[in-house]
């Protein structure tokens, strides 16, 4: 067997993985095969040499593609997913597998598919190499042209918008912030009456990294006596949408504030120190 014969037998081997990415991608079967095919045409034109992981290798091509489809089926104004939608489950003779494509489509679903559709290029490739093919943002920022801290945020805000979920008012997000400065201000510099000011009485400190009864800190007079001069490397971040904090000395993550704001004042923060639990978090620092 000669290296094209071995290419070969590796890409069709790929190819189901390669149309269903395709597919979530561009919500059309028919470009799907285009672009797992211009996949096959880049591997066949390319040193493949170097290449430890063809699949990943070929996964990164046919996002590429996909993300340059969807891209230009936008500067064309096209229209929405849902003029695709009978496109989907057409059969053509000429199809390899209709049964994988029955399949494929059905595990979808139309309800995912319109959602995708209103997501932008970069958001729709993002979202579905991360969320639903569980590819890291280290490679998928390369593919989408971006930073890994700026596909993490592109993830996020796909993610909420596939979820239903509105952005938080940008006043109530305003009024979060400067509170949220106002309590790492005062911790900073030990100011003790400022916290009590921004703290609930009641205040519920949840600390992940604690155990037994040090694991929950209640009331303001405690909390405020705990977080003095204790949040030098905290800065405000959107964490799941809203204003929290991250702790991250010299670019290493520590740990992650959530918080439960009512009334004007901090009634609850959740520590958040997990690596796991973390990553289950959209994260994306705020800038001044």
């Amino acid at each position: 067997m000669n290296e094209h014969e071995w290419l070969a037998e590796q890409f069709e081997a790929l190819r189901n993985h390669l149309q269903a990415v395709a597919y979530r991608m561009l919500g059309s079967l028919s470009e799907a095969e285009d672009a797992v095919q211009e996949s096959w045409l880049r591997l066949s034109r390319s040193d493949t040499s170097g290449v430890d992981n063809l699949g990943g290798w070929l996964t990164t091509v046919v996002s590429r593609v996909c993300l340059d489809m969807l891209r230009s089926r936008k500067s064309r104004r096209e229209e929405s997913i849902e003029a695709h939608l009978p496109e989907m489950f057409a059969r053509h003779e000429d199809r390899s597998d209709p049964e994988h494509e029955a399949l494929l489509a059905d595990s979808v679903g139309l309800a995912l598919l319109v959602v995708l559709g209103n997501l932008k290029p970069s958001e729709r490739v993002t979202f579905v190499l991360h969320d639903i093919f569980a590819l890291p943002f280290t490679e998928i920022a390369p593919i989408v042209g971006k930073s890994e801290t700026a596909a993490r945020q592109i993830a996020s805000r796909a993610r909420r918008k596939v979820q239903g979920v509105e952005k938080e008012p940008e006043a109530k997000l305003d009024s979060q912030r400067e509170l949220i400065d106002a309590f790492l201000a005062a911790a900073h510099a030990g100011d003790f009456d400022t916290l009590l000011t921004v703290l609930d009485p009641n205040v519920v400190l949840r600390d992940d990294r604690q155990t037994g009864e040090a694991r929950v800190t209640v009331g303001a007079n405690a909390l405020a006596n705990q977080v003095a001069g204790r949040t030098k490397a905290a800065q405000p971040a959107l964490v799941n949408g809203s204003i929290g904090v991250i702790a991250a000395p010299r670019g290493k993550l520590l740990y992650v504030l959530e918080f439960t704001m009512r009334h004007g004042k901090i009634a609850e923060i959740d520590l958040i120190s997990d690596p796991i639990h973390i990553s289950k978090l959209d994260l994306a620092v705020l800038r001044d």
